[in-house]
């Protein structure tokens, strides 16, 4: 069988995984950012984005820096979930050309993303959310976040989101 043919058929079964509401244990291995993680069993790696959140941006390269508040995000994600075992629930693929997967990630019954609202590691990501995510908890938690000032929100009137901070960085 020719090696793309092969392909093909590991990327069938894959993709209908991840396309599809999902939950099924990960051991999370790798904290990329305050809003992406690599999380494996034996059988499958897969790179998560946290659906319904973005959070600042870290370091992206030799002498740029990171966004205020992109290492305490990464660090506090780590703090949750690195080397833990956590229950993935999978809403589809990022339209970005790198197809993570886009997921609530639970720890122990705790909504991860959503801890990283509450505690004012990210903001809630307002557009393009799949079909069925409910994003109203994640309203309120950011809301109540801005309100007491925690994580990223004492930045007040200097705050800038990631998204805008992104666009001024050149990226997407």
């Amino acid at each position: 069988m020719r090696r793309s043919a092969r392909i093909i058929l590991i990327l069938i079964p894959l993709l209908l995984f991840l396309s599809s509401a999902y939950g099924g244990e990960f051991r999370v291995t790798r904290v990329y950012d305050g809003d992406t993680v690599k999380a494996e069993t034996p059988e499958i790696v897969l790179y998560i984005g946290l659906v319904g959140i973005d959070a600042p941006e870290v370091c992206v390269g030799k002498g740029r820096q990171g966004q205020p508040f992109g290492e305490a995000a990464k660090k506090y994600l780590e703090s949750l979930v690195l080397n833990k075992t956590v229950v993935v629930e999978g809403y589809g693929t990022l339209p970005y050309p790198d197809k993570n997967l886009i997921s609530v990630i639970y720890l122990d019954g705790m909504n991860v993303n959503l801890e990283m609202v509450k505690h004012g590691m990210a903001e809630v990501q307002k557009e393009d959310l799949p079909k069925g995510f409910d994003i109203h908890p994640y309203l309120e938690a950011e809301q109540e976040a801005r309100r007491v000032k925690n994580g990223m929100w004492v930045l007040k009137e200097k705050y800038q989101s990631p998204k805008e901070w992104r666009k001024k960085q050149g990226g997407k």
